[in-house]
């Protein structure tokens, strides 16, 4: 169907407008130059018996002529398993027995026809499979008798039906060796008990910026009169607390029922308006709140000792609890929401790079567990030096550099020069702007004159200031029309630096971040110094007491399990976290043997960059061998493809030469890379992903040419989990860990930086094995900044993969049990995870199972979180503690920092190779199928062992790390030039993202994965 493809491509992706747009173009290759077999003779793997076309022969292209004409014939109904298709779904069919194995146990169920009933909505050709929607019946006047499934999931019942109260904890683990550890929080000894008042403040129209309302709320109008005004706490934005409700009463005789003031802060601050400004001078209003709200801090201990349920009295309770604990800290440190960071210069601070520079400070939260956490806490500001920027030559207001420059807006800055008076030097301005004139070019009118000026010239006379840099950009300040050039500038110091770091930054802040638990201790004892909770006045005031000393719980470490490699052969790290691969055969390899592929050697302008031809050769034979050795399947040699700069060409040129080559499709192409550049790395992806359909593998050159032994077998990890191998899993006495039919599914959404009008990524992963070591992932774009992952994107990315394991795993049955693992969500979206995530997918499950007399799908729902601060420091020596401080893999605690009622733990289940380890914190929502504590901590340990691609336990349940892995790949798949991608990815500073939206209908869906070669099935993001 060689017209029905290039329509639907046409359709399907439009043409961007750039150099590059063969990368966008249809997933079909160009007509046909190759007219040849459409197999490879005496090669089962080429595409079975002979004439007929290979699974992975082309639909057209430079070769594969035959393969188009052969299926250029209508889809047919009788084809392999896919029988009777053409039968009425709605019709009763016989029943029949269908038996399955699953972790040595056998399982019988009836149902109608497997295939009617699951796969009546796919057709199978001779070359690709598409999925179609199934006409819904109608009544004689039109009216369909059944709705579709897009209208049934959008009016889901079972929403309403979803627990709006999380799973209680049903008892705490017994497995594994006791221990003790100290935590990095402290309990509170002595939590406020009283009743405090909460008030409503409102600084001018109510829409007033932050900074000036704090400006108005600290003025000493203000201060002078409230009273007792070191009683009162104030969130910085509308609301206030106090412990009394009567003050106004005591403010005069005649009672008023609020406070009004007019504050002028020019007064204030003591300086003298410019003639015809705008008055600086703003009203406030402070008022109790709505029915006098009365916050009882009693109900906090009432929640914990389980006499009294979670509800908005506890939440205003806590976080009153938590303004009272920042208020202080807050006014006398750097603070960036609940983290605080010193003044002083030079004191643990390290320059990124680029005026950029990093500081420790200290984290502070108080938490539901009754207790205070602590931790350090990394963060990037705007560093004291002086902006030093040469403009390119010709450079104009879309140039690269200086759409980074705008990232200084909104900044404060002092200008400082020697002719200005130092009280000058002390006034401070607001960047509103970087303009594209320099300072030699920017002109202006002398006041009283009609003499117009150039900025150079006009510093040079005035104050007799010669500029060094007169070429850099004029910076304009929120101050009317007033600038000033940019070397004369210096930027304020701390402040902070929200965006995106360069390679080379982020590189430099993990080197600045990473401490070992030592000096994380040594970093968090400053904290604890700095923030003085002994000396805190507000915490005095309402009798908040907590203890100096960390926390010490009872932990326990589960035994490690063997790993289980090709050969029957089983290897037991033990706690070391680590394991070899050199003599070991990977657990499954390549079935189809590897012969057609390719490898292009992308140059360079940098010649050291460069990779000789003969040592790239080198390389690949070394890579055959190690492989080889590995268990690996290859029988063909690869095909060369040297000197192509642009991406796509050379894509399309392997593609090509490989395909003419070995007349079929290649398996696999592999790129070597001279640099780290992210840019070409993702328009390779694109090409191989959505044009091609074909895996792919990228290497650097700097380790080709080091030719390491490890190097290539930790790249062939991945290399054969995309050809469809499986390094390893843990061995078991039975064939699965599970003793009946069970899907993982794992889930994760990534968001682009602040201020970066780039969608959201979601990717859903499915286990498509027994033992639950291989997983598919489908990717989508889910609207912008949006955490719940649309119903529409569920049934699009999850409804395949489900059938494909009802036909490859279970032979046709649906799970009894799914396990849902999502990632990255918040503690206030839990509810709404179950209401419309695990909704939805129930209801597609319902869908498929709906003619089932089997249907019983029982869900079990589980958060894993990484952003969080708690951290175990075992006693150094012990059993529990590693060569560098850390908890040894499968350290478990459940008690004294998790949630006092609900179900949930923290699992260390990795060796922290730098820096202090960072457990996973699992919370399980909902548990239909009552998993004992102990079976479920054992799933979460043993799984974090069978990642495909380390030989290492990794710190994170595998579910979601292929999810998190397969959403930001999905950034490859975006249907956007690669010059709009960088401009847009710098975001503009201007534009906050609770400002800039981007709205539905401007998300564009990602480009599709071709379903011509069933990559969509495979590894392929890993």
């Amino acid at each position: 169907m060689p017209g029905a493809g290039k329509k639907r491509a046409k359709a399907g992706h439009k043409k961007p407008e750039t150099e590059h747009a063969e990368s966008h173009a249809s997933a079909y290759p160009p007509p046909a130059v190759y007219d040849g077999p459409a197999s490879r003779p005496g090669s089962s793997a080429a595409g079975g018996s002979r004439g007929r076309a290979p699974s992975n022969a082309p639909p057209g292209g430079q070769f594969g002529e035959q393969s188009i004409r052969s299926s250029s014939q209508a889809p047919t109904a009788t084809q392999g398993p896919l029988r009777d298709l053409a039968r009425d779904p709605d019709k009763d069919q016989p029943p029949i027995n269908h038996r399955v194995e699953w972790g040595g146990n056998a399982f019988n169920y009836f149902s109608t026809d497997e295939v009617s009933n699951i796969f009546a909505n796919t057709v199978s050709g001779s070359s690709q499979t598409l999925h179609l929607p199934l006409p819904p019946m109608t009544l004689p006047d039109g009216t369909p008798l059944h709705p579709t499934r897009q209208e049934i999931l959008d009016t889901n019942p079972l929403r309403e039906q979803m627990p709006q109260v999380l799973m209680r904890r049903p008892g705490f683990g017994k497995a594994g060796n006791p221990v003790q550890m100290s935590i990095n929080s402290h309990n509170i000894t002595k939590p406020p008990m009283q009743t405090v008042y909460q008030y409503d403040v409102t600084v001018g129209n109510g829409a007033e910026k932050r900074g000036l309302i704090l400006a108005v709320w600290k003025s000493k109008k203000v201060q002078d009169a409230l009273p007792d005004a070191t009683g009162w706490i104030f969130d910085g934005n509308k609301l206030a607390w106090y412990d009394t409700f009567t003050i106004f009463e005591a403010l005069q005789p005649i009672k008023q029922e609020e406070i009004k003031l007019r504050v002028d802060l020019d007064m204030e601050r003591g300086t003298t308006p410019r003639p015809n400004a705008r008055p600086n001078v703003h009203a406030i209003t402070i008022k109790p709140a709505s029915k006098q709200k009365t916050i009882h801090l009693s109900n906090v201990r009432a929640y914990l000792e389980g006499k009294a349920q979670f509800g908005p009295e506890v939440f205003e309770a806590i976080n009153f609890l938590d303004h009272l604990l920042r208020e202080t800290p807050s006014k006398h440190l750097i603070n960036i929401k609940r983290s605080y960071f010193g003044r002083i210069e030079g004191r643990s601070r390290e320059s990124l790079g680029g005026g950029i520079e990093a500081m420790r400070g200290v984290y502070q939260s108080i938490r539901m567990a009754e207790l205070c956490g602590l931790d350090k806490n990394p963060a990037g500001g705007f560093d004291g030096l002086q902006v030093r920027w040469r403009r390119e030559k010709g450079a104009q207001k879309d140039n690269f550099i200086f759409l980074a420059m705008k990232r200084l807006k909104r900044n404060s800055f002092f200008v400082k020069h020697g002719k200005r008076p130092e009280k000058e030097q002390q006034k401070e301005y607001k960047v509103a702007d970087v303009l594209p004139q320099s300072a030699r070019e920017y002109t202006f009118q002398l006041k009283g004159t009609e003499e117009t000026i150039t900025l150079e010239t006009y510093y040079r006379k005035k104050y007799n200031v010669i500029l060094s840099y007169p070429e850099l950009p004029v910076i304009k300040t929120t101050k009317g029309s007033t600038v000033f050039p940019m070397e004369l500038c210096k930027m304020k110091y701390g402040q902070r630096y929200p965006y995106k770091l360069t390679d080379y930054q982020t590189s430099s802040m993990i080197k600045f971040a990473v401490q070992r638990p030592p000096g994380r201790l040594d970093t968090i004892n400053t904290g604890l110094k700095m923030l003085n909770w002994q000396g805190d006045e507000k915490l005095q005031k309402y009798g908040f007491i907590i203890d100096p000393n960390r926390i010490k719980t009872n932990a326990r470490i589960l035994e490690p399990p063997q790993v289980l490699f090709g050969g029957g052969k089983a290897v037991a790290p033990r706690f070391s976290g680590r394991w070899d691969l050199r003599g070991q055969t990977f657990l499954a390899c390549n079935e189809a043997p590897l012969y057609s592929w390719g490898v292009a050697v992308m140059p360079s302008q940098s010649p050291r960059e460069n990779i000789g031809k003969p040592q790239a050769m080198q390389f690949i034979k070394t890579f055959i061998a190690t492989y080889k050795s590995h268990g690996g399947n290859v029988t063909g040699e690869p095909v060369w493809v040297n000197g192509i700069s642009d991406e796509a060409k050379a894509v399309e040129t392997l593609y090509h030469a490989v395909g003419n080559k070995n007349n079929v499709r290649p398996q696999m192409m592999m790129f070597i890379l001279p640099n780290k550049d992210v840019n070409r790395y993702l328009r390779i992806k694109k090409s191989c992903d959505c044009r091609y359909g074909i895996v792919s593998q990228c290497v650097q050159a700097a380790h080709a040419m080091k030719n390491s032994g490890q190097y290539h077998s930790n790249v062939l990890m991945k290399f054969n989990a995309k050809l469809g191998g499986t390094t390893c899993r843990v061995a078991l006495k039975t064939a699965s860990h599970f003793t009946r039919p069970t899907m993982i599914i794992g889930a994760d959404v990534s968001h682009a930086a602040p201020g970066v009008a780039a969608p959201s990524y979601a990717a859903v992963t499915v286990s498509m094995d027994k033992a639950a070591a291989r997983y598919n992932a489908g990717v989508q774009t889910n609207g912008h900044r949006v955490e719940m992952i649309t119903t529409k994107n569920l049934e699009d990315m999850l409804r395949p993969q489900i059938n494909h394991w009802m036909q490859n795993v279970s032979g046709g049955r649906l799970p009894d049990h799914v396990y849902y693992f999502r990632d990255g969500v918040s503690e206030g979206q839990y509810t709404s995870v179950l209401k419309y995530e695990v909704a939805d997918i129930k209801r597609i499950f319902e869908i498929i199972g709906e003619t089932r007399k089997d249907f019983s799908v029982k869900f079990t729902v589980v958060v894993a979180e990484k952003r969080h601060h708690i951290r175990f420091f075992p006693q150094p020596g012990t059993k529990a503690a590693d060569n560098n401080g850390n908890p040894v893999p499968g350290t478990i605690v459940e008690r004294d920092v998790t949630h006092p009622h609900e179900y949930d733990m923290y699992l260390c289940s990795h060796k922290a190779i730098q820096g202090t380890a960072r457990p996973t914190h699992y919370h399980i929502l909902m548990d239909e199928a009552n998993v004992s504590p102990d079976e479920f901590q054992k799933l979460l340990y043993e799984h974090s062992y069978q990642y495909q691609r380390a030989t290492t336990p990794v710190s994170l349940f595998p579910a979601v790390y292929y999810a998190h892995i397969a959403s930001n790949r999905a950034r490859a798949h975006e249907d956007i030039a690669e010059s709009q991608r960088r401009e847009r990815d710098l975001g503009d500073p201007s534009k906050s993202t609770s400002k800039e939206k981007l709205s539905a209908e401007h998300v564009k869906p990602l480009m599709l994965i071709p379903e011509i070669n069933k990559m969509r099935y495979t590894m392929w993001y890993i």
